[in-house]
């Protein structure tokens, strides 16, 4: 192997795990304000979805700064970068949540367990999509084709 690639594959191992402590990590949140917000209405789910995303999104954000993409540049900017990779998925998840809750609640045996279904499954699309993002865009990083170009955020590898 070249060592861009090794440093890339050990960017990917270390985005991996980060990630997956990071989806334990957000859905047990979403989890515990679920449970905490129930008695706020059929909705619920909905403010705990939205909390939880913000929390563990920050959660991520400093994770995969410090840890997978170590970047050295302006945290603000970094994390509204992050959020923004993120808020597109919350976008969808946005419309796609009430509508696949509702389907859930109909089809399932045990109902109240639809939202918790419901959020991992939007997880999954989330986890897929948003390395890219990241490594494209949140962290500033260039793919090994763009070696001449340099970007504002020159990142630790």
């Amino acid at each position: 192997m070249k060592p861009a690639t090794d440093k890339s594959l050990l960017q990917f191992i270390r985005y991996i795990l980060v990630g997956g402590f990071n989806t334990i990590f957000g859905f047990s949140v979403f989890a515990f304000l679920n449970w905490a917000f129930r008695r706020l209405g059929s909705f619920s789910y909905m403010y705990a979805w939205a909390l939880a995303n913000v929390i563990a999104i920050t959660a991520a954000f400093l994770a995969y700064k410090w840890f997978v993409f170590r970047t050295r540049g302006n945290y603000l900017k970094e994390w509204i970068r992050c959020f923004s990779v993120y808020g597109s998925g919350m976008i969808f998840g946005f419309f796609a949540l009430p509508l696949l809750v509702t389907i859930l609640r109909h089809t399932l045996h045990r109902p109240e367990y639809a939202s918790y279904l419901a959020v991992a499954l939007l997880t999954i699309v989330t986890v897929v999509l948003s390395f890219f993002g990241h490594k494209r865009y949140s962290f500033g990083q260039k793919l090994a084709s763009d070696d001449s170009k340099t970007g504002p955020e020159t990142p630790v590898v």
